[in-house]
Parts: structure tokens; sequence; C-alpha cells
């Protein structure tokens, strides 16, 4: 049955918004009125209208990270404790935050009770629910215990936040030392150092070393400062343009595999991702070589993509899959490991995620021990700058001060 938002007045001449279900245009405006509701306008909800096709570039999703995770999980709780799916779609849309919200869920409902399943409907909205997500839900529906399967979901999607926020929390504070460390050397270079230089301009008297060389640095940046700046940009710009080339984007990410700390980052963190998302995909009952492609296509780094779809290659042709991601170097050889202990076992899911989490707590553990070494070589770093600034305004003063005596 089609999904239609309305605009209505209730009896108190105050405007209402929703969504209702109806076969037509006209059966929802006579259910409006059969509410003692006067229907100003009634649309269609089109399952896919701002995620399928033709997105529109400028429209955001209407589920963020968080949305998306807590909006999974009360679904899970809802299906899981028996209630219907049509059942747990309505409650869902009636305590949805906001309009665009509202629609999404009511189009969804509307595809279920129309005879789609459920994962058909989620794929309509791809702005929203990843191939993944879809798959995952599918495999849910196929075996019959898809509240099981959305609150394993929901959890992968939790154990995801929180690593990305814990790499996101440890670069915080560098980073921020780093942009205030900037700002204030520029300010030194740019403004206080050219008012020495004016003080001491009529003195002819042989500046030194260091007060000469900050005052060329300055005269340097104030001159062709904006010619850095534009260049910075423009290479920043074609590098964004060149990493849109399949190949060009291949050899970049393998070469950023190479450079030492953050390259080890990377690894683990793209593993543990690949990790967690076949653990997840094995355990719901996609078949392996559709959960190593979908796994494969959530790695950022295409160097380590081209290695996983090249293991599914393996792995069709009739290797074991601990086999076929040993051969890949660039995989850490944990994750082979317990591959390996999971084929022998008949527990590959288990054994996936116990690789997820032990190279998910070694990224954590490396990118905590990085930013503990960053801050204070970036304190010491900005006191040695600043020092080298303020001995080069102070020298010329301390050498006329021996000049006046």
């Amino acid at each position: 049955m089609p999904a239609y938002s309305f605009e209505a007045l209730d009896s108190q001449g105050e405007t209402r918004r929703g969504v209702l279900e109806a076969d037509t245009a006209k059966a929802a405006r006579s259910q409006l009125r059969s509410q003692a509701l006067i229907p100003l306008q009634v649309a269609p909800v089109e399952a896919g209208a701002s995620s399928a096709g033709a997105p529109r570039p400028f429209t955001r999703a209407v589920f963020n990270d968080t949305a998306l995770t807590i909006w999974t999980r009360q679904l899970a709780g809802l299906v899981g404790s028996g209630l219907p799916l049509e059942r747990a779609l309505t409650a869902l849309a009636d305590e949805a935050q906001g309009e665009r919200e509202r629609h999404l869920v009511a189009a969804l409902r509307a595809e279920v009770n129309a005879g789609a399943t459920f994962a058909t409907a989620l794929s309509h909205f791809p702005r929203d629910f990843s191939e993944i997500y879809v798959a995952v839900v599918a495999a849910g529906e196929q075996s019959g215990h898809l509240g099981q399967v959305l609150d394993k979901l929901a959890d992968d999607l939790e154990a995801r936040q929180a690593l990305r926020a814990k790499l996101l929390g440890a670069a915080l504070y560098p980073a921020i030392v780093t942009l205030v460390a900037i700002v204030i050397v520029l300010f030194l270079v740019t403004y206080v150092v050219p008012q020495v230089a004016n003080v001491f301009a009529g003195t002819k008297r042989a500046l030194p070393f260091l007060t000469v060389a900050m005052l060329w640095i300055s005269a340097f940046v104030r001159d062709y400062g904006w010619i850095i700046l534009i260049a910075g940009v423009g290479v920043g710009l074609l590098l964004r343009s060149s990493l849109r080339n399949v190949a060009f984007r291949e050899k970049f990410d393998a070469g950023f595999l190479t450079v030492p700390l953050l390259g080890r980052l990377a690894r683990g963190y793209n593993a543990a991702q690949f990790a967690s998302t076949l653990a997840m995909l094995a355990g719901a009952g996609v078949p392996i070589l559709r959960a190593l492609q979908a796994a494969a296509e959530t790695l950022n780094n295409r160097a380590m993509r081209a290695d996983a779809m090249d293991a599914l290659v393996l792995v069709r042709e009739g290797a074991p899959l601990a086999s076929a991601l040993g051969q890949k170097k660039r995989f850490p050889g944990l994750l082979a490991m317990f591959a390996r202990m999971g084929e022998q076992t008949g527990q590959l899911p288990a054994m996936l995620q116990r690789a997820a989490n032990q190279l998910g707590a070694e990224v954590q553990r490396r990118a905590m021990q990085l930013a503990t070494l960053l801050e204070p070589l970036l304190i010491v770093t900005m006191g040695f700058v600043v020092m080298m600034i303020v001995l080069a305004v102070l020298l010329p003063i301390i050498q006329l001060n021996q000049w006046v005596r």
C-alpha cells in the first residue's frame, strides 16, 4: 500500500503533518477527513525519490552514522521481541525525529506492505543503506533470524564508530597544536619581526646573523607567501584529480602503506574493517565469495582492495581463504592465521571477528602511542621556533645596549 505525506488543519486551526498509508490520494484525503482534519496537501512518498537512481548531489543522507546505529538497534529490538516487521516499521515511523526520517521509514513500510522484501526496500535508498547493510539484512531474512542479524549489524556499526572515534581523538590534539603553532609563528614572522627591523633600520650597524636570517624569512613569507599558498592549493587540487584515476590511486595507496608509522596504521585499520565485515557477512549466511567481494569494497585503500579481489579469485579457483589471504603480504599475517584456525575448527565467522577485534585494538594502541609521542615533540618544536624568533628580536637590543655603554 502506498504511503502519502500530508499537511492538514485540525479543529483548532493548527497545522498537522505526517505520513499515512492509503490506496490512492483520494483515499488518503478521506482518511484525514474521517479524523476531523482538513487536508491541505497530500503527496505520495516515493521509494528512492531522494536516494535511488539519480540522487540529488547536495542532498545529505537521512541517517548519519550514529542515527543509523540507533535506528538499527531499535529495529532489532522490536523484531527480536516478536513484533512483525510492518508493525515495527510503523512504530519507528511514529517515533521518527524528523520529517525526512518519517518519510523514509514510511516508504520502507509501504514497500514491505506491497510485497517486497525488506532488503529490496532498503536497496532503494543506497545513500542511507550501503550494499553491505542490504546484504546482511537479505541474509537475515533468508535465514529467518532477522532480529539476531540486525542486532549483530548494530554491534558492528557501533564497533566501527568506536574505532573511528578513538583514532580521531588520538589525532585531534596534535592537529590542534600544529595549527596553533603555525598561526603563532606566522604572526611573529610577518608582524613582530618587521617591527624590529624598522626600529634598527637607522642604526647603520650590522645586525646579528640570526636577526638577518629571520628578516630574510619574514620578507620572503610576506612577499611570496600568497604564491606558496596558491601553489599548495594547486598541488592539492591536482593530487585530488589524479587520485580519481584508478591506476594512480592504487599506486599512491600502495606507496602510502610503506610510510613509517602511518602506513602500518592504515594497514591495520583496513584489515580490521575487512575482517569485521567478512565475519559479519559469513555469520549471517552470505556465501563466502559474495562476502569476500562485499568486504573488499569496504576497503578505502585501493592497493589492499586489489589484493582482496585477487584473494577472491584464488578462493573461487578452490584455494582456502587462509591460503589466499596469506599470499597477500599487505594484509597482516594475523588475519590469515585466524582464518586458518576458523577453517580448521568450522568457526570461521567467530575467528574472523577475533582477528578484527585484535587488529582494531592494535591500531588503537599504536595510534595512542603515536599521539603520545607527537604531543611533546610538537610542543618542543614550537618552543624552539619561538625561541629563535625571540632571540632574533632580543640580540639587536642587547647589542644596542652595549654600543650605548
